[in-house]
């Protein structure tokens, strides 16, 4: 029961950590462009995530600590939590990201939306992703390619939050369409193309360098023998389903978009189907990331 605890107090704080990063991004971009956007919904869905990612991380805390003691009741006890915290590189990060978070959600209350706060939070939403990689298999190897390893999981978690966070202010952006310029709409959705392209590659070229220490060559073939393995297919799955949605949306329905404004047609109907296509393509990151909370908890073959 704690561990599956564990895992989902993961998932939150991948879920927090990928809105308060992706999504100001995606603002300040298009609020530097002619004809920025409005986003009356950034303050209520930034404060939700800094809150989710702050106390998740805190209960997270304690339920490693627990993990670690063996029993609850132990875990609460103020030496074993400074011994999680100054002892060990899993209690300093989730404590570093707790504090971030926290900054992040008082700053989401004084500040208005701009460019000053969604600066702000990117910056907090990078730090918050990148702690991850201290929580994870990135920061347990050993030797030469410890550093490697630890620089490369930290660039897969930013180019996921980037992708998944700037996902998230897209849905936003369509579900509250009404009284908005469609060709601004339409400027925010082909931007973020080329932008979408840079994390692909990231989170390939990323994600083959951590196999690479996780799995190892020798045990590719072998993916299905293992709880890690079975899961990494899952994963590699949900990522080709996303890279089609996304395809889709930029080399289909965005030019459909353009065409259709230039001549001056009904939109609904584009829109309708943009919104159902970026609504899949976000929850299956949603799901990805549940699988990936998942794997954070097993050995990976190459441990085996």
């Amino acid at each position: 029961m704690l561990e599956i605890t564990v895992i989902l107090l993961r998932w939150l704080q991948y879920a927090g950590a990928v809105v308060l990063m992706g999504a100001p991004l995606f603002w300040l971009v298009n609020d530097r462009r002619e004809g920025g956007l409005e986003t009356a919904s950034a303050r209520p869905v930034l404060a939700t995530a800094a809150a989710v990612t702050a106390v998740a991380a805190l209960t997270a805390l304690v339920a490693q600590t627990a993990m670690m003691t063996g029993s609850l009741a132990e875990a609460v006890k103020p030496e074993a939590l400074s011994f999680m915290v100054g002892g060990t590189a899993l209690g300093m990060a989730l404590i570093v990201r707790a504090a971030t978070a926290g900054l992040g959600l008082v700053a989401v209350l004084m500040f208005r939306p701009g460019r000053g706060l969604w600066s702000g939070m990117v910056l907090a939403g990078a730090i918050v992703t990148a702690s991850f990689a201290w929580t994870g298999h990135g920061a347990a190897t050993e030797g030469w390619g410890g550093a490697v390893h630890l620089a490369a999981d930290v660039v897969h978690a930013l180019a996921a939050a980037l992708w998944l966070g700037a996902l998230v202010a897209m849905v936003l952006l369509l579900l509250r369409r009404e009284g908005r310029d469609d060709w601004a709409m339409h400027r925010a959705l082909h931007g973020f193309a080329g932008l979408g392209t840079v994390t692909v590659v990231l989170l390939t070229l990323t994600g083959i360098v951590n196999s690479g220490f996780l799995v190892g060559l020798g045990n590719i073939g072998a993916l299905g023998d293992s709880p890690y393995g079975r899961l990494l297919i899952v994963k590699l799955a949900l990522f080709v389903l996303m890279l089609a949605l996304a395809a889709g949306n930029r080399f289909r329905l965005t030019p459909e978009l353009h065409s259709v404004l230039s001549q001056g047609q009904a939109t609904q109907g584009i829109f309708r189907r943009l919104r159902r296509s970026i609504v899949v393509e976000t929850l299956t990151g949603v799901a990805l990331l549940a699988v990936v909370a998942a794997m954070g908890m097993m050995a990976p073959p190459s441990a085996l």
